[in-house]
């Protein structure tokens, strides 16, 4: 007896390896997936902008990625003791002009980099809604609580998606042919407007991403996670307690049928040991002085040692260290 609805997903030619460069924008679903990636120790940069919920903020973020200068004076603001800029998310905020121009300089001109060489794009759209600026008229990636009076709220319509990224894929591919990108529609629920407009704002993304797909079908890919997540992950525990989010649990799921879709067996492997590696190094031992803590640790060390030996590019430099110093006297001279 089947009870419940299980997403096909087809083989994908898109291969995430080791050794690769990835980058993920979009909502806070891009942000765990790569949070996942990056803690199985890929290579991925992820929201070179912070948390971008709506397609036309995810595409001004590529394209000033392709394009980046310094920001220009006075493009910041100043609201409730912080200084803002309005494409970029509050993380990304300072206590002085100063500060949040740094944090801002710092991650364009390391992403702008990293996105000549980039072997994947995953792209998140949370929403079809934005927020238009009334002064300017530019359409804004976040309102940094500031007054609603200050903008008109909108839908952007599958034309008007599709143009821009039309513009924003080709301008991409200008500049780094090989790249595929991964488009997917976050499966969290925006219930503010309602169970019909939330619908309404997800089809509209849908129909987006199928037809850039149908037009570049060699270089533009979809991942059904909203699709899992309505019909193989329906059941409420498989939500946060705000009912809206995916929980832990969920988004590890939506991540392992991710890693079937786009990674080989040999991949799996690699990451279930660096899983492995990294639950361990989690642990939080009664007595880290004791005797038994270091061998267990020394243990540890001899895994990473023969994992590095077979993929010299997956980095545990740092946990290596940590792991020297706490066991400094119990380990072998050969791995000192």
């Amino acid at each position: 007896m089947n009870l419940y609805s299980k997403i096909d997903i087809a083989t994908s030619p898109v291969r995430v390896s080791y050794g690769g460069t990835m980058m993920s924008i979009g909502s806070c679903f891009a942000e765990n997936t790569g949070l996942l990636l990056d803690k199985g120790k890929f290579t991925i940069d992820i929201n070179p902008f912070g948390i971008l919920y709506n397609p036309k903020s995810a595409s001004q973020a590529i394209r000033r990625l392709l394009h980046p200068a310094e920001q220009p004076a006075g493009a910041l603001f100043f609201h409730g003791g912080l200084f803002h800029s309005f494409e970029h998310h509050g993380s990304f905020s300072g206590v002085s002009e100063t500060d949040c121009l740094r944090k801002i300089r710092e991650r364009l001109f390391a992403s702008a980099s990293n996105i000549l060489n980039i072997r994947q794009l995953f792209i998140t759209f949370g929403t079809s809604w934005c927020f238009r600026l009334k002064e300017s008229g530019r359409i804004v990636a976040n309102c940094h609580k500031l007054p609603d009076r200050m903008f008109e709220r909108e839908r952007l319509t599958v034309e008007s998606i599709i143009d821009d990224w039309d513009e924003t894929l080709s301008a991409l591919w200008a500049v780094n042919g090989a790249v595929k990108v991964v488009f997917t529609v976050s499966p969290v629920r925006h219930m503010k407007d309602g169970a019909h407009e939330n619908q309404l704002s997800k089809s509209i993304l849908l129909l987006s991403v199928d037809t850039l797909q149908a037009r570049y079908p060699d270089r533009v890919f979809y991942f059904p996670a909203y699709e899992i997540m309505m019909d193989e992950l329906r059941d409420y525990r498989f939500y946060a307690e705000d009912m809206f989010h995916p929980s832990e649990t969920a988004v590890r799921y939506v991540f392992e049928r991710f890693a079937e879709t786009y990674m080989d067996a040999e991949t799996r492997a690699l990451l279930a040991e660096v899983n492995e590696i990294q639950k361990t190094l989690s642990h939080k031992p009664f007595h880290p002085a004791s005797d038994s803590y270091k061998h267990f640790m020394a243990q540890t060390l001899l895994k990473v040692e023969h994992l590095k030996a077979k993929t010299p590019y997956i980095c545990f430099e740092k946990e290596t260290e940590e792991i020297k110093r706490l066991c400094k006297k119990n380990l072998p001279n050969k791995l000192l």
